[in-house]
Order: structure tokens, then sequence, then C-alpha cells
């Protein structure tokens, strides 16, 4: 019996963790193994111990999340041709795992290797700053980067913390997504926004690229537009300059339509003649212009 209610609570605690994603992925067509990864809380002695190490404050939201469950990880596949293919993955990492981007030089280091920390221009800090975005994080010692996901490969999704001073604790966070190419979009100012952000996308392929200029791949719009028609469709980022969708449009009249013929030249209708031409040609015939007597 003690065992019973223990369950019955521990699935009410994961459905309000996930807040109901997993009966509504079930409920797609073609979903198949959707899986939770049951979690113990972190305890209060590593998260001192993290903030203590990096310097650093964790976000009172992102605490209270890691009090309840020591990360978080809900993956779901299709079903293609009887074969199950993994798709989405909705995952933040656990407290052990929530470590610098920006690892320590190794000592056996060559000395002038190029690292992240030259990608950092002040020319294009300025014309950022000028722009209503929020700054950009830097690579060098004025920001701490902490990894939240991975992104499957497709990108990082971190922690930041701006405007840092040496030997000084921060205290203020954002949530932002390196791309492949090391750039920086924003994404919201708490974690508990962007937990709602990941759950909404359902852990779609590539859903962080909706925030970047140039979209997810156009594999990743297919799969988003078939699981999740509605806020995809509302998304500026999935249209092309022009504000057509992406979506392939054939028409058959047009594609299937053989080699038109040149149309033949139209014939110029005869211009009238005016009385002084009519002159000139009854001139012309040798007969007498005047009057027979």
């Amino acid at each position: 019996m003690e065992e019973g209610k223990a369950n019955l609570a521990f699935k009410g605690v994961a459905e309000r963790l996930t807040l109901g994603i997993t009966r509504i992925l079930e409920n797609l067509p073609g979903v198949v193994d959707v899986r939770f990864a049951e979690r113990e809380p972190a305890e209060k002695r590593s998260l001192l111990s993290w903030e203590q190490k990096n310097t650093c404050i964790l976000p009172e939201d992102l605490r209270d999340f890691y009090l309840t469950t020591d990360g978080f990880t809900l993956t779901w596949s299709v079903k293609l041709d009887n074969e199950c293919v993994p798709l989405g993955c909705m995952m933040v990492n656990s407290v052990a795992r929530l470590c610098p981007l920006l690892q320590p030089v190794a000592l056996f280091s060559l000395p002038n290797a190029p690292s992240l920390a030259d990608l950092d221009w002040e020319e294009s800090d300025a014309k950022l700053g000028s722009e209503r975005a929020p700054a950009v994080p830097h690579f060098d010692s004025r920001s701490r980067i902490f990894e939240l996901d991975s992104c499957g490969g497709n990108g990082k999704v971190c922690l930041v913390y701006k405007n840092c001073t040496a030997g000084v604790v921060a205290q203020q966070s954002e949530i932002w997504f390196l791309d492949c190419s090391l750039c920086w979009h924003f994404l919201t100012a708490t974690f508990t926004s962007y937990y709602r952000l990941m759950i909404t996308h359902l852990g779609l392929p590539e859903w962080q690229y909706t925030f970047t200029p140039y979209g997810p791949s156009p594999q990743a719009k297919q799969w988003a537009s078939l699981y999740q028609p509605l806020t995809f469709s509302s998304e500026h980022s999935m249209a092309d300059a022009a504000g057509d969708s992406y979506l392939n449009k054939l028409d058959p009249t047009k594609a299937f339509k053989g080699k038109a013929k040149a149309p033949a030249p139209k014939k110029k209708p005869p211009s009238q003649c005016s009385s002084g031409n009519a002159a000139k040609s009854q001139g012309s015939t040798g007969r007498p212009i005047g009057t027979k007597r």
C-alpha cells in the first residue's frame, strides 16, 4: 500500500513537472516510446558547492527546479515503416553536468593556439549595442557561461552571466542559444520561461533555431509542421523574405504543361487612305484628271 501511494505521488509530481506533455505526445499520430527519466532531487550541498566553485548564484527558479529533480530528460520517437525513429528530446543537464562552456587552458597546449576569446570583436559589439537587442555574451572573462543542453550537437543552450568581475559573485543570469557558427541568440531572461518554451516546442529537432534569423533546416521545418502546426505557422522565421511559406507548392497545370508554341504574328489591318492619297493613286493611272469636254 505504501509503495502504491509513493508511486501515485511520484506520478503526480512527474505530471506537474512535465506540464502534462507526456499525455499530449502519446495522443499525437505516429508518436511512440515516450520516455521520462526519473531522477532524485539534488542535494542542497551540491548546489552550494557549485556556487562556490563557479562564483555564481543560481537563479531562484533554477534552484527550485534542481531541488525537485536533478536534471530533466524526456524523449519520444515516431514510427516510420515499422521502425522507431528518435525525434524529440527535452533536456536540462544535472548540477554535476552544468559545466563551464570555456574550460581552462590545458597545461601542455600550444601558447599561440586560438581560443573562443579571439572571436570577440569590438566593432561587432558596438553595432549590437546600438540596437535594442540585449548585449551579446563574451567568450572571455567578462561572461561566465554554463551549458544547460547540448541540443544533440546542433548548438548549445547556455546559462549566461554577463558583466562579470574577477573575484566577485555573479547573480544576474539569462538563457542564450549558441549556434553551430558560434553566434549568440537571446532566448529568455529566466529559466522558467525557457522551460515552458522547451515544453511548448515538444523538444523537436533544432527548435532553438526558430529564434535565429535563418531558422531551422528544411527537414526540421517539416517535422515542426507535422507535430506543431499552430505555434509553428505563427513564427515569422518560418517564412522566407517574400513572406511565402517554406512548403513546396506544386501547380500541376504548370508542372506537366507541354512546351507552348510561339504565337503567330498578327497581320496589321490596312490603313485607310486619305483623300490626297486617293487622288495620287488616281493620277498614277495615266487618265486625265480634268473633266472631259
